[in-house]
């Protein structure tokens, strides 16, 4: 790869999903458990099992619980930190966490602990930021540089990359020559060259499922089953698609090269 690449991550929650963001041909993934709830800590089995299986480099979701505060007690960073280790000691690349006080500004105690438990691992911040003042963006920005996170995922402080576009072209305009910024969020295949030209990104984040795919067709059968084990039983398990992470990767290589 060159260093002019415009690389995908995928985000799974499935070896399934693992398997196919391999075929497909992305640069690395983002292992979660989970992500009918945005994504929550993975379990190291899943991990170790997808570390003896695939070269990609994984890095893994550090979210103890559900919740869009994403203000943790001690006792749930204790969790966090121990996570941290269990996955580092299988075989982690790096990690992705995001830390804030109830005012919404960046929790810098919660994200040093994580970044010294890190031990050199890169970590990305996640979409945390997005709930952070939107008018202190380029300086957040700066203060996760100087905490020593590597990248940033953020849908630009809206509910999709696409809607986010303007602020994640601005943060990447100003912070591309010594910090990623990584959009996320509703990336599909039908909006990916759009936001690849307008932010100018680097990488990029999706989870490239049935549903992101232009030919994407409901599904129109399911197993009778009267037990449900949550409320997300009730719809269907939409796993990453290599074919949608094939198309997205072709895209970004025919991006690159203009």
């Amino acid at each position: 790869m060159t260093s002019h690449d415009i690389k995908l991550e995928v985000c799974v929650d499935s070896i399934r999903s693992a398997f196919a963001a391999v075929a497909g041909g992305a640069s690395r993934i983002e292992l979660c458990s989970a992500l009918s709830e945005g994504g929550l800590t993975p379990s190291v089995g899943t991990l170790k099992t997808l570390k003896e299986s695939i070269a990609l480099p994984v890095y893994c979701m550090l979210r103890p619980r559900r919740g869009t505060d994403f203000v943790y007690s001690d006792e749930e960073m204790c969790a966090v930190l121990t996570d941290m280790d269990l996955l580092r000691q299988n075989g982690a690349d790096g990690f992705v966490f995001g830390s804030l006080n109830p005012d919404r500004t960046i929790n810098v105690d919660q994200c040093r602990h994580v970044m010294l438990q890190s031990e050199g691992l890169p970590v990305t911040f996640h979409r945390a930021f997005d709930l952070t003042d939107q008018k202190r963006m380029q300086e957040n920005v700066q203060l996760l540089r100087e905490l020593g996170f590597k990248r940033l995922l953020s849908s630009g402080f809206r509910p999709s990359a696409a809607e986010g576009l303007d602020n994640l072209a601005q943060l990447i305009a100003k912070h591309h020559r010594d910090f990623i910024v990584m959009p996320g969020a509703g990336i599909k295949v039908s909006n990916l060259e759009e936001i690849l030209t307008v932010s100018r990104c680097m990488e990029f984040h999706a989870s490239a499922m049935d549903t992101a795919g232009e030919d994407y067709v409901a599904p129109t059968t399911q197993m009778e089953c009267d037990v449900t084990m949550g409320k997300q039983d009730i719809d269907p398990y939409y796993g990453t698609n290599a074919n949608v992470v094939r198309k997205m990767v072709t895209i970004a290589s025919a991006m690159s090269c203009r």
